[in-house]
C-alpha cells in the first residue's frame, strides 16, 4: 500500500517493507549499530524517509546504496517491493560480492553429487548380485 507524500514513514519500517531486512526489529537494530547511513551519518530507526533520499545500508550479505523512489507502508512481495527503490550500489562493490561468493567454500558436497547415498549403494549391490 503506497503512502502519500505528506505522510510520515519510519526508516526501519521502510527498510523492512522493501525487503532489505527480514524483520523490522533487525532493521531497527542495524540502524542502531550504525549500519544504515544517510549523507555519511548514522541514521536512526525513527528518521522519516522522503522520496529521493539516498541511504547506505550494510546487510549480512551486501553493502547497498539505495535511492528512495516511492514510500511503502506495508511489506509486499519482492517483485513489487523493488519498484520503491533504485539500487545504486557501485560496480566495484558488486565485483567484490561476486568474488566473495565464488571463493567461499564450506567443504560440504552438494546433494546428489559425488558418492552414492546408502540407498543408492544398496541398489547398486543388489543389481550386481543378480
Amino acid at each position: 500500500m503506497p503512502v502519500k507524500n505528506d505522510e510520515k514513514l519510519r526508516l526501519d519500517k521502510y527498510l523492512w517493507a522493501i525487503r532489505l531486512f527480514k524483520t523490522r526489529s533487525l532493521a531497527g537494530e542495524a540502524c542502531d549499530k550504525g549500519k544504515v547511513k544517510y549523507n555519511g551519518d548514522q541514521a536512526k530507526p525513527s528518521k522519516n524517509v522522503h522520496i529521493n533520499d539516498e541511504y547506505e545500508v550494510k546487510t549480512e550479505t551486501k553493502r547497498w546504496r539505495i535511492k528512495v523512489v516511492g514510500l511503502l507502508h506495508n511489506r509486499v512481495q519482492y517483485s513489487e517491493a523493488i519498484k520503491y527503490y533504485i539500487d545504486i550500489t557501485p560496480a566495484d562493490e558488486m565485483e567484490r560480492i561476486n568474488y566473495q561468493a565464488s571463493s567461499f567454500h564450506t567443504g560440504k558436497r552438494l546433494s546428489k553429487v559425488g558418492r552414492p547415498t546408502k540407498k543408492e549403494r544398496r541398489d547398486i549391490d543388489e543389481f550386481l548380485e543378480e
